[in-house]
């Protein structure tokens, strides 16, 4: 199943698709609608309101999100936004970050052609874990001593790093501009990094500034703590408490079978039931907005709407007793409502595509996927065309330009993905940048160029390899190359059709297995195909297309809990792997002044933050990992929250669940085998460091 988020804004009124390139910029002037599809094919909808935008708009964003919860069947879960106060599940979407953007529609101003170099604006970048910048006067007036700010002019974003700010706050501004030059400018800007505690190193940086800017001032502002932000909400919260004293919430029941949940004042939760009348499902954000307003609560509370059977994980979280239909113990099985089956069963119409833009920007497909591909490798920093024969075999040790070519209107059209592999070196990653601006000067700057991180592949590129897209994850495709040849080699294959199908190799071990999807692993003599319980017919079905392309030897069908000895003889014994039952990670933190665990959703490696501790539940266990920078206290108080996390569990966990406590940089296999494409080299070598050594460096 897949995962995809969908973003639209409001303008005259009316739902508009914003373009991939786009994701994450929001106009402080409009509302937007996200929808977001989980990998269980949850669904959640959020309407995001500027904080300069009209009350017309926040209404026609609130009816938007009605109508879309009417048309799925009142599966989805409802979330209403407001600028600066997002919740932690709509930052993830955007792991990036969030761009407030001065102007939108209703105030009269106009959206930035991404696509247009003459740019010029400062963007205040804060946050230590989600980031947000914030469009403010290009001046030195808007400049602080302990944050990072953006001077973007187009072609150059150069990067200034505030004396206080701290490593991660830069790798996180660093990452920012990263995706802003790679999604608006085709990759095609560079960056520079300034560390304004030794601005002598960095002369010619701070000559464009200072020429944008004007002479820096002797003495820049105080910073605002990050902090500060979270403990005004705090204390703005601590005043309703009071009300609601030895209660964690309280119900109000309003109509038939529509309740409002108050989670102390923090957010207000509306539960649909089944009996509810359509009026009333439609009245129920409304409701919650006027309780909110009725108890004084501050404008940004967080709401949800949901529908009984579609609850959200937080929700259910509230209640000591909580059971779903069909489960016998625990949150094992999870019983779906509505339409949501329907959301990934689209048929592609290129047609269609072509008439209607917003369904290709929905799809993530500017066609069918049948156009012409052309597939080079960078080898000794020139281009070699890949033999057809291997068309959709890409190897972590090396970089590739895949060019695409389709009609529309009669006209050819161009898009050049650039793919990184993990184990690529930095010499061979530059010179695929290089080659594709000779690629793209050769088609007279026509193709839209798109890099591509090996593991995040888009659907688009996925689905023009027919659904033998294989990464192998090292060695090189190179003709005559020497790679280490293993006897044992196991592959993940994740996809349902040719569309959105491929194959993952992963370390041959126990632990990489995954009870949802399907395995194959190639030994001397037989290739098994090893079927977890979650997986369905239809990537069973692509599994068995995608191990006639690797291996020629016989295939054996194994069945998760009938493997034979030798099956695990080939893996090296048998060891415990991820189940059924979906993990949650946390993040444990006391940067604000007190203790919080706040859940990561959908969770990667990179979102395990080197200077807190984090938490994660694999149902079996409780990993608590310790990030190399976190603190003395921050790891005694995740232990204690660890215990009492399963003593209050909903599900009645049992509290003897063994709680294993792992340092960075030494995480076991049965920890790595919970996040996708793993990469031990990760912390081996600090970005950081290496800006810091080499503060003009641009890139």
């Amino acid at each position: 199943s897949q995962k995809f988020t969908v973003m639209f804004s409001l303008q005259n009124m009316k739902m508009v698709s914003v373009p991939t390139k786009a994701f994450g910029n929001f106009f402080e002037g409009d509302c937007y609608i996200v929808l977001n599809v989980g990998a269980a094919q949850s669904i959640d909808v959020h309407y995001w309101i500027g904080n300069s935008s009209s009350q017309d708009e926040q209404g026609a964003a609130a009816i938007y999100v009605t109508q879309l919860d009417e048309y799925l069947g009142g599966s989805p879960v409802q979330y209403r936004e407001v600028q600066g106060y997002e919740s932690p599940q709509f930052r993830s979407y955007f792991k990036s970050g969030i761009i407030y953007k001065t102007g939108g529609v209703s105030s009269g101003f106009t959206h930035v052609d991404t696509n247009s170099y003459n740019i010029l604006r400062l963007m205040h970048v804060k946050g230590k874990k989600h980031v947000t910048a914030k469009e403010v006067e290009v001046s030195w007036n808007s400049f602080n001593n302990g944050d990072i700010f953006l001077l973007d002019t187009g072609k150059l974003i150069v990067q200034w790093n505030g004396p206080q700010s701290n490593r991660t706050e830069k790798l996180k501004a660093v990452l920012l501009a990263q995706d802003i030059r790679d999604r608006e400018r085709g990759g095609r800007a560079q960056i520079g990094v300034v560390e304004g505690s030794n601005e002598r190193e960095s002369p010619e940086l701070m000559k464009i500034m200072t020429t944008v800017l004007g002479e820096k001032p002797n003495k820049l502002k105080d910073a605002i703590p990050d902090e500060k932000h979270d403990q005004m909400q705090t204390n703005i919260l601590a005043q309703f408490q009071e009300n609601i004293v030895h209660c964690s919430l309280c119900l109000f029941y309003w109509i038939q079978d529509c309740f409002i949940v108050d989670h102390k004042g923090s957010s207000v939760m509306v539960w649909k039931g089944k009996r509810a009348s359509k009026v009333e499902r439609q009245e129920a954000m409304n409701r919650a907005l006027g309780y909110i307003k009725a108890k004084n609560y501050p404008p940004s509370t967080g709401v949800e709407v949901m529908s009984e059977g579609g609850e959200s994980a937080m929700f259910k979280h509230l209640f000591k007793s909580w059971t779903e239909k069909g489960q016998t113990k625990g949150l094992g099985s999870t019983h779906t409502v509505g339409k949501i089956a329907k959301v990934d069963q689209v048929k592609f119409d290129v047609m269609e595509l072509h008439a209607h833009p917003e369904l290709a920007a929905q799809q993530r497909m500017v066609d069918d996927a049948s156009g012409d591909v052309t597939v080079w490798r960078i080898e000794n920093l020139e281009l070699v065309e890949v033999d057809p024969k291997t068309l959709g075999q890409f190897y972590g040790g090396d970089c590739y330009l895949v060019l695409y070519t389709y009609l529309r209107s009669n006209q050819k059209q161009y898009i050049l993905y650039m793919w990184q592999g993990r184990h690529a070196t930095q010499d061979e990653i530059a010179a695929c940048a290089y080659q594709a601006v000779t690629v793209d000067s050769k088609y007279n700057g026509a193709p839209v160029q798109v890099r591509v991180v090996m593991g995040k592949e888009p659907r688009h590129f996925l689905a023009i390899f027919k659904g033998k897209f294989i990464i192998f994850e090292g060695g090189t495709g190179r003709a005559g190359a020497a790679n280490p040849e293993s006897s044992t080699r196991l592959f993940q294959v994740r996809g349902t059709n040719e569309m959105n199908t491929k194959a993952t190799e992963v370390p041959a071990r126990a632990s990489s297995l995954n009870s949802n999807d399907v395995f194959l692993l190639k030994t001397d003599r037989v290739c098994y195909l090893w079927y977890g319980k979650g997986c369905s017919g239809d990537e069973r079905v692509m599994a068995k297309t995608t191990s006639d392309v690797l291996f020629r030897q016989d295939k054996q069908v194994v069945m998760e809990g009938q493997e034979p000895a030798n099956f695990w003889v080939a893996l090296g014994g048998k060891s415990s792997y991820a189940s059924d039952k979906r993990p949650r990670l946390f993040e444990c933190s006391n940067q604000t002044g007190r203790f919080r665990m706040t859940e990561v959703y959908d969770f990667a490696q990179s979102d395990l933050d080197e200077d807190d501790v984090m938490l994660l539940d694999t149902w079996e266990e409780l990993f608590l990992w310790i990030g190399k920078h976190a603190n003395k206290s921050e790891t005694t108080d995740a232990w204690k929250s660890a215990q009492e996390y399963l003593r209050s569990h909903p599900a009645g966990r049992d509290p003897d669940t063994p709680i294993i406590s792992i340092k960075q940089g030494n995480e076991p296999p049965t920890f790595t085998g919970w996040f996708d494409a793993w990469d031990p080299l990760k912390w081996k070598v600090s970005l950081i460091a290496d800006l810091s050594n080499s503060p003009n460096r641009a890139w």
